[in-house]
C-alpha cells in the first residue's frame, strides 16, 4: 500500500518535471533530482538513519556522495512547495474516492502555522566558532483538517524572517469558499485584507496589541457554551471594512492564564458566533499534525546544518505524512464497518508496519514486477482491498486517560539542572512503603 501511494504521489517522472518547470539555478546532469526526493523519503520513512546511509545502499547512484551533498544543500525553497502543493493535488482525488467528511459543510479550511525547526549540528565550519544554537529555518504551513493533508509550504532559510511576512505568498493561493485560520501572530491587517482580497473567510485570534480600530459596535446577548459563554460584536478598520469580533469568556482559565479569548472573522452572518468559536478549536489540529511529524517521521534531521537541506529534510516528511494520511484513512475505511464508531487507525503503528516489510517487499517484489494502477483505474478501490488484510488490533489507535494536571511554579537554575539516581530513589520508596 505504502509503495503504491509513493508512486501516485511523488511519481519520478513528475518529481523530474517539477523540478524543471520550476528550477531557477539548479540544472540536471548525472544526478536527477528524483533521486534525492526519494533518498529523503527513506530517511523521513525511518527505513534509512540518514542520508549517508541511504546513499550508500544505493547500488546506482551515479555521484559522489560529496555531490550529493552538495546538491542538497543548493535544493531552492520553490521546488519544495512546488512538491508539497503538486503532491497533495494528485492524491485528493484518492482521498475524495475513499470518503472524506467536512467539518463545515461548503467550505474549505485551511489552518495556517508555522514550524520551527530544532538546532542543527555544527559540522559547517562557518558555524563552529559560534556559541549559540544554529537554527537551520522553518517553514510556514497550510494544512487541510478535512483532507488531513499538508497543501501548501513556504519555507524559509532564514530562522530570524518574519512569519507575518512569509505567509503573504500562501494567501495567493486562497480562493471563495476557503475558510483560513491562524493564531495571534498573523492577525495583521495585510495578512486579513490578502484573505479578503482573494475572497476567502478568515479567523484570527486577536492578540494583546490588535490592529487599530476606528469603529466598535454594541456587543450582542451573550450565549452560553460547554467552555463559557460567547458573544460578538461588529468592528471597523482602516480602509472602510467592516468585520466580526467574538469573544469567548472561558469557566476555566487556559494554560496560560487567560480568561478571555478574541477572534476576528469576516463569516456571513449565516455562521453563527458560537460555531466560530467551535471552528477555531480546530486549530489546533495542526499542532497534533506537527506533533506526529516530529515523533513518527524523521522531520528534524539534526545532521542537516545547511539551511536549504535541512528544509528539503521536512518537505520530505511532510511528504510521507501525506502518503501515511491516505493509508490510514483507508485502512479506517476498509474496517469502518467491522470496527466501534471510536475505533480510529494510529499512525505511528502503520510506520512500524511500513518499516518492518518495506525492505523485504523491495527485495521479494521488484518493481517491474509490482504494477502501478492510475487512480483512473482504482487505486482507492484497490487501497480498500489491501487494507482488509490488516488486522485490527496491530494498527489501532491506543486512548489515553486524561491530563494529569502539572504546577510550573518557578525553579532556580540549581534545581532544574539537578540529577538523582533512579536506582536509589526507587529502593528508597520500597523501604518507605509501608
Amino acid at each position: 500500500m505504502a509503495k503504491l501511494v509513493l508512486e501516485q504521489a511523488v511519481a519520478a517522472e513528475w518529481v523530474d518535471q517539477v523540478f524543471e518547470e520550476h528550477r531557477q539555478r539548479q540544472y540536471p546532469r548525472e544526478l536527477l533530482f528524483s533521486t534525492i526526493v526519494e533518498l529523503m523519503s527513506l530517511v523521513s520513512l525511518g527505513l534509512r538513519p540518514s542520508l549517508h546511509a541511504a546513499a550508500r545502499q544505493m547500488d546506482d547512484l551515479p555521484v559522489s556522495l560529496a555531490a550529493l551533498y552538495d546538491k542538497v544543500s543548493r535544493t531552492e525553497p520553490a521546488l519544495l512547495r512546488a512538491l508539497v502543493t503538486g503532491s497533495a493535488q494528485r492524491l485528493a482525488p484518492t482521498i475524495e474516492e475513499l470518503g472524506c467528511s467536512a467539518i463545515l459543510p461548503g467550505w474549505q479550511l485551511r489552518i495556517v502555522d508555522g514550524n520551527h525547526l530544532p538546532s542543527s549540528e555544527k559540522r559547517l565550519g562557518a558555524l563552529r566558532r559560534e556559541r549559540g544554537a544554529a537554527r537551520p529555518g522553518f517553514s510556514i504551513v497550510v494544512y487541510d483538517p478535512d483532507l488531513d493533508q499538508v497543501v501548501d509550504l513556504q519555507p524559509c532559510e532564514d530562522a530570524y524572517a518574519s512569519e507575518r511576512v512569509g505567509v503573504l505568498p500562501l494567501l495567493e493561493n486562497a480562493s471563495a469558499g476557503q475558510l483560513w485560520m491562524a493564531d495571534r501572530l498573523y492577525c495583521t491587517l495585510p495578512v486579513m485584507e490578502a484573505c479578503e482580497d482573494a475572497g476567502a473567510s478568515f479567523i484570527i485570534r486577536e492578540p494583546s496589541k490588535h490592529p487599530r480600530l476606528l469603529q466598535e459596535g454594541q456587543w450582542q446577548e451573550s450565549v452560553k457554551v460547554s467552555t463559557g459563554s460567547v458573544r460578538e460584536q461588529t468592528i471597523g478598520v482602516k480602509g472602510g471594512r467592516q468585520w466580526r469580533r467574538v469573544e469567548l469568556n472561558l469557566q476555566t482559565p487556559t494554560e496560560s492564564g487567560d480568561t478571555m479569548l478574541l477572534f476576528w472573522s469576516n463569516l456571513p452572518e449565516t455562521i453563527s458566533a458560537v460555531q466560530i468559536n467551535d471552528l477555531y478549536r480546530r486549530r489546533w489540529s495542526i499542532e497534533g499534525m506537527f506533533q506526529r511529524l516530529e515523533s513518527v517521521l524523521e522531520s528534524e534531521i539534526e545532521t542537516l546544518g545547511s539551511p536549504k537541506a535541512a528544509l528539503l529534510g521536512f518537505a520530505s516528511a511532510v511528504l510521507a505524512y501525506n502518503v501515511l494520511s491516505v493509508l490510514k484513512r483507508s485502512v479506517e475505511q476498509a474496517h469502518r464497518q467491522t470496527q466501534p464508531e471510536d475505533w480510529e487507525a494510529s499512525i505511528y503503528h502503520l510506520v512500524i508496519q511500513v518499516r518492518s516489510g518495506y525492505e523485504g517487499m523491495q527485495i521479494a517484489l521488484p518493481p517491474e514486477h509490482l504494477p502501478i494502477t492510475p487512480p483512473s483505474e482504482g487505486l482507492a478501490q484497490r487501497l480498500l482491498a489491501l487494507a482488509r488484510n490488516i488486522p485490527p488490533k496491530q494498527i489501532a489507535k491506543s486512548k489515553r486517560g486524561p491530563k494529569v494536571p502539572k504546577s510550573k511554579e518557578w525553579l532556580e537554575g540549581k534545581a532544574v539542572h539537578a540529577h538523582v539516581s533512579t536506582d536509589r530513589v526507587l529502593k528508597a520508596a520500597k523501604i518507605k512503603r509501608p
